[in-house]
């Protein structure tokens, strides 16, 4: 490990320690709590059960099968979310195979920044990170649950989502990315027809047209922005099923990812396998590695004010100064549009976050960690292919 990679973590480490430590004391107290169903009154518990089916609720109150909370972001405005409106029929069903129960706990808002920006409305748009950070907390308030799976993508969401989930930090949690749309129109072209239209050389008509063949079906916008650095980030600190950011909302995999989510939230809950709750996952060590995949790839700056955040809410100080030493010592490994040509789906292509992790690891630059995939650290989860990846989950073996 990189000496920098060390001495920013012991720092972050020391810092945070009065806070972390408060942080993580009132993580045990809830993990030592009886569950919901148990603890509860006898009218919360009919309250939280009413409409589930008679089979469902007999499972969760008389056989105590683990019950998850699914926290969603779906809404038909993001092309991004729009694929979650089937989510949760899919994460149902897989739940049943297995024994356990889901409920929807809540959803929260989500605003397209492609659609609000240069209108008054997207004054609300950073505000509306901590408006989802709250809408979580609300949802996971009902308390009845074994774990949770996240379901958002875009800009503010996955903070917001992050920063809430923190605050219930003795559950297991796993986020469920939906993936990008296929490649439109290049930002090269798009970029040609904007400036043609600026110079009164083509119409609105024309404008509209190449717009719109670039921003053109279901799934994440295709460039390098808030929304997919959040998928890079999420991934390098293990909240991911492995290799499921940037693969598409309608291919075969997408379905098999999120059944995926369902079984590795379920192996992690309390009374499971490898009981990881998400307060206790999340420390400064993956903080760090998440900031080094940052400034690997290029991504988002406004990343330098959502983790600040995020980190705080686990009970950890990061500063500019951190994301500054570790600029220095972190190489580039990635130029994706608006950092270069390239796409979201040609970085997949090239070996997206699995290979930029993997160079990272080998070059010192990450800090193993824990994960919520298969009890998997970082080296042996993230250096794996996903194909390869399936064939090892199928035979029971780690990759």
């Amino acid at each position: 490990m990189k000496p920098v990679l060390i001495e920013v973590t012991q720092r972050i480490r020391e810092r945070s320690a009065a806070t972390r430590a408060a942080y993580l004391a009132r993580v045990q107290a809830a993990i030592d709590r009886p569950r919901g169903a148990d603890r509860l009154g006898c009218a919360n518990v009919a309250h939280a059960f009413a409409a589930l089916p008679p089979n469902d609720k007999l499972r969760v109150v008389a056989e105590r099968a683990p019950n998850i909370g699914v926290v969603t972001a779906y809404n038909d405005m993001l092309s991004a979310h729009q694929p979650y409106e089937g989510f949760p029929a899919v994460i149902r069903d897989e739940a049943r195979k297995l024994g356990a129960t889901v409920q929807v706990a809540g959803g929260v808002p989500a605003m397209c920044d492609g659609v609000t920006q240069g209108l008054p409305g997207m004054e609300l748009s950073l505000f509306s990170r901590d408006t989802i950070a709250m809408g979580t907390a609300i949802a996971l308030t009902h308390d009845v649950f074994d774990a949770a799976l996240l379901l958002g993508v875009c800009d503010k969401i996955v903070p917001g989502l992050l920063i809430g989930a923190l605050h219930f930090g003795h559950l297991p949690c796993v986020f469920v990315p939906a993936g990008p749309m296929s490649s439109g129109l290049s930002n090269t072209e798009k970029s040609k027809v904007r400036e043609q239209f600026a110079q009164g050389l083509v119409g609105r008509d024309k404008l509209l047209e190449a717009e719109s063949a670039a921003y053109h079906s279901s799934g994440t916008c295709t460039f390098y922005g808030t929304a997919n650095s959040n998928q890079m980030l999420l991934e390098a600190m293990g909240l991911h099923v492995p290799g499921a950011a940037f693969v598409h909302p309608h291919a075969g995999l997408r379905e098999a990812l999120t059944r995926e989510a369902v079984r590795s939230v379920l192996a992690i809950r309390k009374g499971g396998a490898r009981f990881t709750p998400i307060g206790q996952l999340v420390d400064e060590r993956v903080i760090v590695n998440a900031m080094v995949a940052l400034l690997a790839t290029g991504g988002s700056t406004n990343h330098l004010i959502h983790w600040v955040a995020v980190a705080r809410a686990a009970g950890i100080l990061i500063d500019w100064t951190d994301f500054g030493d570790l600029s220095r010592a972190t190489p580039l490994l990635a130029r994706v549009y608006p950092n270069g040509s390239a796409d979201v789906n040609q970085f997949q292509a090239a070996g997206g976050p699995g290979f930029v992790i993997r160079e990272l690891l080998d070059a010192g630059e990450r800090v193993d960690i824990q994960a919520v995939a298969r009890g998997l650290v970082a080296r042996s989860l993230i250096a794996c292919q996903i194909i390869g990846w399936f064939a090892a989950a199928d035979s029971g073996h780690s990759c």
